[in-house]
């Protein structure tokens, strides 16, 4: 006798499954979006398949594969080719996500703009074509106004119909497609509303079909939430090319562009804009974001570098330790793990003999600026020192280096980088781990500007040290006393 095929049941909204209905979601929670699906599951115990039918194309050796040659388009924003591999692809999917407000519909605009204009293109002006499903085309248009991106080869149009915009696409065969955003559009072919993970899916499949077939690149826009919400992009980075993640504080008008995936370039580029009231200004060097630039040394101020993806980046870190006034003394973070300076203040404390313990201590980065990077670490000991001693580190003085429990200074990766950086910004005297001078001097030896000792023309004097007493010993030496 047959064995019957179980029924199953999905939500509309996330594509969670279950064999039995349920009023509620069991994992977007939410209620009376389960329904039975058609084509149900076999019961379990049915035996799979396992015949096959034969391929169209047999497999070959990679060796036969003809290499082919990726096409790139500049869009005209140098920063925005940057991290997306020199320019766009022909059908090249490209998913911008990030928290709403941060400004994605405002990126998009300008990249939108230049490619209308023919910035950075040999074609020239080209049509490219807008298509909004949160903002009325008024609403698009005081804003390409007000940022300066005003073209007649620029199209707005504010629809939510997947099929309309596809007549858009038809009617005007652009250069550029731009969509935001994703959750926005809804496909009658399928059920659920629009942002909903089935309809989600559904549209950026589609677009993602028109855009390869036409051979047009196409940029989307994918909002998300700190909750990570489950029709946000995360659902849909296996369905485009590249996804870009657009990230900002509301504190700052600092803004990051990183590249979390790109199957057309580098997957950890990050490039940096400054948002004002005339739109997004490409920050072409960010190290002058992260330090303060004085003619004379301060006492608890250090700077280091900072991978951010591929890319270097001076970063300052302040601290004050002064003398308490509470019984219990308190501790105060911004810009670092506040878990990791607790530990580092402890073993400067050791090496110090006891000049923290009893004493408020606050440690900040400048500019806002986030730190995670564990080179930071001797940064962050020098400044407590400084503070505490009080000395003033030399203002051509940078430190890098991982700091363990014991007070050894561990090695860091990328440390012929950051030193050329830092040489590249003026920094003469570095403070780096033991035993890498000579890793530093043969990266150099690839390129120009430093000699087999780790110093040429121009190039910085390093320091090595093995333990945080050493760089203890060395205080007097890089920094300066404080009058008072």
């Amino acid at each position: 006798m047959a064995r019957t095929r179980s029924p199953v049941f999905r939500c509309t909204e996330c594509g969670w499954s279950s064999a039995k209905w349920v009023g509620r979601c069991g994992e977007c929670q939410a209620w009376g979006t389960v329904a039975e699906q058609g084509g149900a599951a076999p019961a379990s115990g049915l035996r799979a398949r396992t015949s096959g039918v034969a391929p169209t194309r047999s497999a070959r050796p990679v060796s036969q594969v003809a290499e082919v040659e990726v096409t790139r388009s500049p869009t005209g924003l140098g920063e925005f080719d940057r991290v997306i591999g020199g320019g766009l692809v022909p059908g090249q999917v490209v998913l911008v996500a990030g928290e709403p407000g941060v400004g994605k519909s405002t990126l998009l605009l300008e990249v939108a703009h230049r490619v209308a204009e023919g910035a950075g293109r040999p074609r020239g002006a080209s049509t490219v074509l807008y298509v909004s499903g949160e903002e009325s085309v008024e609403q698009i248009g005081v804003r390409a106004r007000r940022i300066g991106a005003v073209s007649p080869h620029l199209l707005l149009a504010d629809e939510n119909d997947l099929a309309t915009l596809l007549g858009h696409v038809e009617e005007h065969d652009p250069a550029l497609l731009v969509v935001d955003s994703v959750q926005t559009i809804a496909s009658a072919d399928v059920d659920g509303r629009a942002g909903g993970m089935t309809q989600v899916v559904e549209v950026t499949q589609v677009l993602s079909r028109v855009a390869k077939s036409r051979r047009t690149p196409l940029l989307v826009v994918g909002q998300s939430t700190k909750e990570s919400s489950i029709a946000g992009p995360r659902a849909l980075e296996h369905l485009v090319d590249t996804v870009l993640t657009f990230e900002g504080d509301r504190h700052t008008s600092l803004r990051l562009l990183r590249a979390a995936k790109n199957r057309y370039g580098p997957a950890d580029e990050i490039v940096c804009f400054e948002q004002s009231d005339d739109g997004l200004r490409e920050v072409l060097d960010p190290s002058d974001l992260f330090r303060e630039h004085r003619d004379r040394p301060v006492p608890g101020s250090c700077v280091t570098v900072t991978m951010e993806g591929r890319r270097a980046l001076l970063a300052e870190v302040q601290a004050l330790v002064t003398t308490a006034t509470t019984p219990t003394p308190r501790r105060g973070v911004s810009g670092l793990d506040s878990s990791r300076v607790a530990m580092l203040v402890a073993v400067t404390e050791r090496s110090l003999r006891g000049r923290l313990g009893d004493r408020d201590v606050f440690v900040a980065t400048v500019g806002g600026a986030r730190l995670s990077d564990p080179a930071c670490d001797l940064a962050v000991c020098l400044a407590l020192a400084s503070s505490a001693s009080p000395r003033a580190i030399g203002t051509d003085v940078l430190a890098l280096g991982e700091v363990a429990l014991s007070g050894d200074v561990r090695p860091v990766p990328f440390l012929a980088q950051r030193v050329a950086e830092a040489a590249r910004l003026g920094y003469r005297r570095l403070l780096v781990p033991r035993g890498t001078t000579e890793l530093v001097a043969r990266a150099a030896r690839r390129g120009p500007g430093t000699d087999s000792s780790g110093r040429g023309d121009g190039s910085p004097a390093l320091t090595e040290v093995a333990h945080l007493d050493d760089v203890m010993a060395l205080l007097p030496r890089i920094s300066v006393p404080v009058p008072g």
